[in-house]
């Protein structure tokens, strides 16, 4: 499984470098490298924060995580099928669309 530091600075480092600075040192160098939860289960929660909060646009980049993390596409689409009781039919419908296209 490879590292996502250096993705903040590829995708936001030439509009905002600290903001992209944060993003690699921070949030992928640190909270995604803690050993309390694998990969794959902080790939599976961030889909489902992503999905609830209906954030469509982050959503194909952690799907796509979520698969290299080990998630499966039927994996996946339980958990949208779940979450759609708790975010609601909109929201899982909508993610539904974007895993399809994974």
């Amino acid at each position: 499984m490879s590292s996502m530091v250096g993705l903040g600075k590829k995708a936001f480092g030439a509009i905002a470098p600290k903001f992209a600075e944060v993003t690699d040192d921070v949030l992928f160098a640190g909270i995604w490298e803690r050993e309390n939860l694998s990969r794959r289960d902080r790939s599976l929660i961030t889909v489902a924060a992503l999905v609830a909060l209906y954030r469509l646009e982050q959503l194909p980049f952690h799907l796509a995580k979520a698969r290299e993390h080990g998630l499966t596409k039927e994996e996946l689409a339980e958990a949208v099928t779940h979450l759609a009781f708790y975010a609601g039919w909109p929201a899982a419908a909508s993610a539904m669309k974007l895993l399809d296209q994974d």
